[in-house]
């Protein structure tokens, strides 16, 4: 018995393949591609008539906030939002409360989430309890199960522990993934410094506390000759310095979040602190460049940074309130509605980003369509209107800008490891 999904449009970013072309399941690997395929008896049968058929989504960067904030949000809860969001792949952060420094608490998030519907692959520290001053144990780390080291949430401000980290990390073959803020420029930001904060009367964070690190960081990788990944990239100036690496043979690839190509910082005075994240919603031309460095290929990789926080914490004057917000279940309606309808991207330029090329820089070895391949595989209507409320949201927090925003693009299935994780209930 398997599963057969006819009818739809499939996509696979890898092979650069858009066609329509019937896949069954078995199991949990994909066993046939083609067209017109039939079904056995006792297998179940989707009809994916009008829908596209991609590889599972992965996001290289999540919050699920376990250990420490299990009342926020938990592994399993976490992976339960993001197979609804059709994600059958996800990295999580390591500054939890313990931070994720030691082997113990890597096994923990490995060992947790097997229970729960999709794949979670954890990422270290960089530095023990990620204070900047020493480095982790990162042999142990990987040997333990982690994918990547970040300090994330923090920058690390140490040249010489960030020079060694690039360098004990070729050993491993993983990316030393960078968050990129001067936090001596940054001050007590709290939004991007341009207009509106002078208009709001607020604290501004400038574009170049986050483009010196990252220069800061790309000049290390080239002296150390790592792989560098740079987190949730917000400003144009930061687009091409790593456009500049790129060309010089430095090995730096980096990511965007949604709400970098979809907003800017006019949102702050609609939204106040549901629009408040750091790096902060840059002015129009920022977000214009983001897209253009996702056009060109600069950007490789849209992960959402979901950060979920307790509504009486964000629900605060912006000088209080924490910075992040909730992205996993608002991530494809996005890509839809302002990359490849409002920006003219193609399904395979658009999806790239959450499929084969995270996959790629991480060494996950998912985010294809491919016959004998492990058979995660997301159904998308893109034509499917939706809003953005408190009936769509399941998340444990609803942090997000875009609460009563209408959208395009639903997910209909998501299945991850030949498993049916998640099915849209019909209206």
């Amino acid at each position: 018995m398997g599963i057969l999904i006819k009818n739809g449009r499939f996509i696979d970013p890898a092979s650069g393949t858009d066609d329509r072309l019937d896949i069954f399941i078995s199991e949990d690997k994909i066993k046939d591609i083609g067209k017109n395929l039939t079904a056995a008896p006792g297998d179940d049968v989707i009809d994916a008539k009008g829908a596209l058929v991609l590889p599972g989504l992965i996001d290289i960067h999540v919050h699920f906030r376990e250990p420490g904030r299990e009342d926020v949000e938990t592994i399993i809860g976490g992976s339960m939002v993001a197979a609804k969001s059709g994600f059958t792949s996800v990295c999580t952060m390591p500054n939890t409360k313990p931070v994720i420094d030691n082997q113990a608490l890597v096994r923990f998030i490995i060992m947790e989430a097997a229970k729960g519907p999709i794949n979670v692959f954890p990422t270290a520290n960089i530095s023990k309890g990620g204070k900047g001053e020493e480095i982790s144990e990162m042999g142990e780390l990987v040997r333990g199960g982690a994918v990547a080291f970040t300090d994330d949430g923090q920058p690390v401000t140490n040249s010489i522990l960030m020079r060694r980290a690039l360098e004990y990390s070729r050993m491993f073959n993983v990316p030393i993934i960078a968050h990129s803020e001067d936090k001596l420029l940054v001050d007590e930001g709290l939004m991007n410094e341009g207009l509106n904060s002078n208009k709001l009367g607020l604290s501004g964070i400038p574009c170049e506390a986050e483009e010196v690190m990252i220069a800061r960081d790309i000049i290390l990788t080239r002296l150390a000759k790592g792989r560098l990944h740079v987190c949730h990239v917000s400003a144009a100036g930061s687009v091409e310095l790593i456009r500049r690496g790129k060309a010089d043979g430095i090995s730096v690839s980096c990511e965007t979040a949604p709400h970098y190509f979809a907003l800017n910082d006019d949102a702050v005075e609609e939204h106040l602190s549901m629009a408040k994240m750091n790096p902060p919603l840059r002015s129009e031309h920022d977000r214009k460049e983001i897209i253009r460095g996702l056009k060109d290929g600069t950007i490789e990789v849209i992960a959402t940074d979901h950060a979920p926080h307790a509504l009486f914490e964000k629900m605060q004057e912006m000088e209080y309130a924490p910075f992040g917000i909730i992205g996993l279940e608002t991530a494809v309606p996005l890509i839809i509605t302002e990359l490849v309808r409002n920006n003219n991207f193609s399904y395979i330029e658009a999806f790239s980003k959450v499929t084969c090329n995270p996959s790629r820089i991480l060494n996950l070895g998912k985010g294809e369509l491919k016959i004998g391949g492990m058979a995660d595989v997301v159904i998308i209507n893109p034509d499917e209107k939706i809003i953005v409320d408190e009936k769509f949201l399941i998340s444990k927090c609803k942090n997000t800008p875009f609460i009563g925003k209408e959208l395009y693009g639903s997910i209909e299935y998501t299945i991850c490891n030949g498993k049916v994780v998640y099915k849209r209930e019909q209206a």
